[in-house]
Parts: C-alpha cells; structure tokens; sequence
C-alpha cells in the first residue's frame, strides 16, 4: 500500500518567473467599438524609494489573476484594457502591446455601452516581489472617460525576507555597470532576450560581482532554453552575494524540474538556512528532495516544518507531500488527514482528482491498521 500511494506522487510544486511609463489615464474615444482605457501607477517600498528588483504588476479578479505590466527602474507602470476586458502592457515609449496571458470579462459585460467597466468591476491591481507583500488598488471605474490612474501601490517587507532578496552588491556597482544592468531590464521588459543577455553580460564583465546582474542573466538565459548557461549565471549569482535569496529560489526549482534530487535538496537547504521562516515554498522542495533520496525522517521533517511556517495555509502542497511520506510510513490516519486538507486548500488542483480517487483506498488502510 505504502508503494501504491507513493506512485501517484508525480505532480510536484515547481516555480515560475517570469510595459511602462506614465501614460494618461484616458480612455480613447475615437470609435465607440474601439474604446480602450489606459491604466497607469507607481509602485513603491515603504520608504518611498522604487524597487531595486524588476517587479511584476498583477491584475486579480475574483479567484482569477493575471499580468498587467512591469513596472520601470522608477517604480512606473501603464497598461491598456480594451473593451472585451482584455489588456496590454505599454511603456513609456512604445504604445501598448498584446499582453501574454489575458483574463476573459467579468461580470455583466453584455451591455455595449460600458463592456469595460461591467470586467473591471471586481478587478484589483498588486505588485509581485519576492519578499514583500503588495497593497491592492481597484481597478472599478464608472465611465471610460474616468481618470485611470490608480495611484502608488506600497510594498511591504517580509520581515528578514526583504534584505535577503536585494543584493548588497547593488549599490557598489560602478555606473557603467548599472547602465547596462538598467538597458538589459528595459529589453527584458520588451522580451528582447538577446539584447538583455548582451547589456548583463557587459554589466557583470564591468562588475564581476554584480549579484542581481548575475541573477537576471540566468532568467534571460532560461528563456532562450540555455539552461546550462542559466544554472552558471545563478551559481555565480550566489557566489558574488551568498546572501541574496532569489537564486537559490531558481536554482531549487530548475533541480527539482529535471529530477537532479542532490541539487535541490542542497539549494533548498541553503534557501532555508538563509530564511526559515518566510519562504514555506522552499520547504516543498526540500521535502520531495529528502523523499526521492530516500531520506523519509528529514523529508518529514522539512514538510512539518513547513506547514508549520505556511500559516496562512497558501502553499496546500505541503499536505500533499506530507501525506505521500506518511502513506510510505504506513501511517494512513495521518496521511488520508493531509489529503483531505489538501482537497479542502485546492479543490480543483491538476492533481485533486487523482487524490480523490485514492482517498478512500487510504481510508480503508487506515481502519484496517491497530490503533
């Protein structure tokens, strides 16, 4: 039993990674069927300076979320919402573009005279950042004509998490450094990959401790699938600043991606060691490490751990995985209570269906086993 419920463990947390400017906050009135509505904002930390680190700007609608724009080396962002509720990202210079992953409208949007303002109903704005937590601004308006300019979003630091994800080295970097480290993230922005691998790979040869400079050159190269070239630049990442976080973040989840279980187990270590208490996510992955090293004691001690730490419950895969490992135990009654937590978390999970199926198998295991 213990084998079977370990087997249909193959669905494992994994991370992604991943427009500009100050446009009017305007809609154009051209065309009545053409009418779109330009969104702009800032975002800043709580002491008022812009973030050192790309940050995402997120639109979220209900249970829904999806990308609106990043922001600029200044903390500005814009982007367009047209009048299916679909958006693009702009910048300062370039009119708005496509966006890459777009929401359907939302709520009653099947009157023509306001489609836009019937999807932004419920829609909010949040910035992403490791290692803070975003404020939210609404996205409602009440006509198109409205101003759509939502103001700044703060971000707010995560305890020690906040020091751990800017680089001290950032601030001894010499200007032609930062020059080209801030021409490589306004390629990024417009994904021209080549051109942001060129400006970072000038930033870290003017500063060969250039830690973030390191770290965004991985990503670049992980977009353009160089992985070998991505893991090189994130080691050096690390070895430029041994306590910037974010690449022990890439380099965890890349290892977990391709099965390297010594790799992930090692920078999932060094990740909690750096911060234990606000990175629950790092704790999945040294969970599933342990497992498939066949080291169940610390693989059940990270996962507990992890819960323990995830006490706003958001990361539901530490159940599961903590379930798996007691169900290797033979301890059912335990591991059939993390599945149901699981299900109860993340209902409609790739995985929930699956769970569903074996819950039962594990119930019966369970009142069969002495108490």
């Amino acid at each position: 039993m213990g084998s079977r419920m370990w087997g249909f463990a193959v669905v494992l947390l994994a991370t992604a990674a991943g427009g500009w400017g100050q446009l009017p906050g305007r809609a154009d009135l051209s065309k009545s069927s053409e009418r779109v509505v330009f969104f702009s904002g800032q975002v800043m930390l709580d002491d008022g300076s812009p973030p050192a680190s790309p940050v995402l700007i997120q639109r979220v609608c209900g249970a829904h979320r999806s990308f609106a724009a990043w922001a600029d080396t200044k903390g500005h962002f814009s982007f367009k919402v047209d009048p299916s509720g679909d958006q693009g990202a702009g910048d300062a210079t370039q009119p708005a573009a496509q966006a890459a992953d777009q929401n359907k409208p939302f709520g009653n949007s099947t009157q023509y005279s306001n489609p836009i303002t019937s999807a932004l109903r419920d829609c909010e704005l949040e910035a992403v950042l490791s290692g803070f937590r975003s404020d939210r601004v609404s996205m409602e308006i009440k006509d198109t004509m409205d101003d759509a300019r939502v103001g700044t979003i703060h971000l707010h630091p995560l305890s020690r998490a906040s020091a751990l994800s800017v680089s001290a080295t950032t601030l001894e970097a010499p200007p032609n450094a930062r020059k080209a480290y801030e021409k490589a993230m306004a390629a990024m922005r417009e994904q021209k990959w080549n051109a942001a691998a060129g400006d970072l790979e000038k930033a870290v040869a003017a500063y060969p401790k250039f830690a973030i400079a390191w770290y965004q050159l991985g990503l670049v190269r992980q977009n353009r699938a160089d992985i070998a070239g991505a893991i090189a630049a994130w080691t050096e990442s690390v070895r430029s600043d041994p306590k910037f976080v974010m690449p022990y973040e890439s380099l965890t989840a890349l290892a977990d991606r391709q099965g390297d279980w010594a790799e992930s187990e090692k920078y999932s270590r060094a990740w909690i060691q750096l911060d234990p208490e606000d990175f629950p996510g790092a704790y999945v992955f040294n969970a599933v490490a342990n497992a498939k090293l066949n080291k169940m004691e610390d693989a059940e001690r990270a996962a507990r751990e992890g819960l323990r730490v995830d006490k706003e419950r958001k990361v539901a895969r530490l159940s599961y995985v903590l379930g798996l490992i007691l169900a290797q135990k033979h301890e059912y009654s335990e591991s059939a209570k993390c599945f149901r937590t699981y299900l109860e978390l993340a209902p409609n999970a790739n995985d929930a269906a699956l769970v569903r199926q074996q819950l039962p198998q594990l119930e019966q295991a369970a009142a069969r086993s002495p108490q």
